[in-house]
């Protein structure tokens, strides 16, 4: 494995070889339909200024008055600017710091707000309440569409998967996160 200014050098001679962030996902799963559901979407449309889609249970539990096929939560799904503004409103929540066991193989990472009201510049109301988020965060690096396109898809090769110590490298350098 290659050191941080050897990795950072790398980058600067092969932009390819520079990871990105590709997509943030924010997730507000509230496990029942009708009304939670609805304040959940409002919320999340207030936060992100992108209209949300609803997802279905998988499965029905009985325990939990779940029913197969009934909407439970809703995802936004942002790239680009929108991504980077809303990950740089919602790190100070997490004091910029993400453990380690967060970061998949594959250099992704994931984290939690237990409450949307500690997101600067959102007020309590208390006809929706108090909703917690899961965030995903997709890294990787140009010409990852190889592999997702529909049209002659192919493999990305060994040497150009990016692995979890570079994408926590990226995250620091680009969104000033403390890995801990």
């Amino acid at each position: 494995m290659l050191s941080e200014d050897e990795l950072r050098k790398a980058w600067v001679e092969q932009p390819m070889l520079k990871p990105r962030i590709e997509k943030v996902v924010v997730n507000i799963s509230v496990g029942k339909s009708g009304e939670p559901l609805e304040k959940a979407t409002r919320v999340l449309k207030e936060l992100t200024g992108q209209t949300p889609c609803k997802r279905k249970a998988k499965k029905t539990i009985r325990d939990f008055g779940i029913r197969k096929g009934e909407p439970i939560a809703c995802i936004v799904t942002l790239r680009d600017e929108k991504a980077l503004d809303f990950l740089k409103k919602v790190l100070p929540i997490v004091d910029n710091k993400i453990s380690k066991e967060s970061f998949d193989q594959h250099g992704n990472f994931s984290f939690g707000i237990k409450e949307h009201i500690e997101i600067p510049g959102v007020k309590y109301d208390p006809d929706i309440g108090i909703f917690g988020m899961d965030i995903c965060v997709s890294i990787t690096r140009s010409g990852y569409r190889v592999k997702n396109r529909h049209i002659k898809k192919a493999k990305i090769g060994s040497g150009h998967i990016l692995k979890a110590e570079e994408a926590m490298i990226f995250a620091k350098e680009a969104l000033g996160i403390e890995i801990v």
